[in-house]
């Protein structure tokens, strides 16, 4: 137990990673949901909108972006606008942008990480290597989400602003615990970790 004390600490941060796991389009979907749900649509209410997204990212780049291109259109739709998906049938174009929409992650080990060794010469031309497994006293990983959303709107005749909302950020986290090797111990904001 000593040993394991006095075995160094690691820690490495993931900034994004696709193919995307549940938890991790959860952590996008939920994010944008809240940073969406922010913006007022008030001065748009009742008025024929055209909504360009050209500003977003290079389109279908981003994970979790048809998400919350969907969710903005139900949001506004919700709120009383009517959408045209004609720009020249509409009285007000609505351009949207996107500052940020990932994940964060950081994972943490008190206890000793897995350690490679030279190679085991098995009689065939290449070698296996030896791996020890990690020894771990407390392990934790968290994920963070993070989108945000602006928007401003103009008549399309003139060019002259209508209104304009944002940026505003949605957050979601997921936070998982191993102690002794027993868990996870998961708590968060996103449904997989959203206890019932």
């Amino acid at each position: 137990m000593c040993l394991l004390l006095m075995g160094g600490g690691c820690s490495t941060l993931r900034v994004t990673q696709p193919p995307e796991t549940a938890d991790e389009q959860f952590l996008l979907s939920r994010a944008a949901s809240l940073a969406i749900g922010k913006i007022s649509v008030a001065n748009l209410r009742d008025r024929l909108v055209y909504v360009s997204l050209r500003f977003l990212r290079p389109l279908g780049q981003m994970p979790g972006q048809s998400f919350m291109e969907a969710d903005l259109r139900s949001h506004l739709l919700k709120g009383g606008v009517r959408l045209t998906n004609q720009r020249a049938k509409a009285q007000i174009v609505l351009e949207v942008r996107c500052g940020a929409l990932g994940i964060n992650q950081q994972n943490s080990l008190v206890g000793i990480p897995a350690i490679a060794f030279g190679g085991y010469n098995s009689g065939a031309n290449f070698s296996l290597p030896v791996v020890l497994p990690q020894i771990s006293i407390l392990q934790n990983t968290t994920q963070q989400g993070y989108a945000s959303v602006a928007y401003v709107a103009y008549w399309r005749s003139s060019g002259e602003i209508v209104a304009s909302s944002g940026p505003f950020v949605g957050h979601t986290y997921r936070h998982d615990w191993w102690f002794l090797g027993f868990g996870p111990e998961t708590s968060g904001n996103i449904p997989p970790a959203l206890r019932r």
